[in-house]
């Protein structure tokens, strides 16, 4: 059944198209366009921030911030062994399901650790990265709070996970 819910949604926009007597793939190559312009746009942007993330973990200054908040997480209730998880999230998120899957394979997917871990992944994201993107296409240019805000959430989702975890 899956298989057929693309198909069928392209025809469904054909019909629909063809109903309001519109040039369905007209509208497609210019979004195309669009798409191709916004992409050449944008990766400076993306480009720069790969980089600060290679810089974050190269220069050893994650490392020095996860020994640092260590006891912090310790009295809040997060594993230590997640905290080099949880500070590279916000920046990269291959890089951090890289370091999932490690966690998954030293751990087994059913330890406290790793089930941990699972909704760390799932409740948060690339905050960086996202408002990389949103931010170099919107006339905001001053982040204010949005950064900070972002990342209490996502390390407040952490702590969350790791007090839900105990529970369950």
């Amino acid at each position: 059944m899956a298989l057929y819910i693309v198909p069928v949604f392209i025809i469904f926009i054909f019909i629909f198209a063809f109903a309001k007597n519109t040039d369905a793939y007209g509208g497609f190559v210019k979004g195309a366009k669009d798409a191709i312009k916004l992409i050449f746009e944008i990766l400076p942007y993306i480009v720069a921030i790969l980089v600060a993330v290679k810089l974050f973990e190269a220069s050893g200054l994650l490392k020095a911030i996860c020994d640092l908040f260590a006891p912090l997480f310790t009295l809040l209730g997060v594993p230590n062994e997640l905290a080099h998880f949880i500070f590279l999230k916000p920046f990269s998120g291959a890089g951090s399901i890289a370091l999932f899957n490690d966690i998954v394979a030293t751990y087994g997917a059913d330890s406290y650790i790793s089930r941990v871990a699972s909704i760390i992944a799932g409740s948060s994201d690339t905050v960086f990265y996202i408002a990389t993107i949103y931010f170099s296409k919107t006339n905001i240019k001053k982040l204010g709070l949005a950064i900070p805000i972002a990342l209490f959430c996502t390390f407040f989702s952490a702590i969350l996970a790791s007090w839900v975890c105990k529970i369950f």
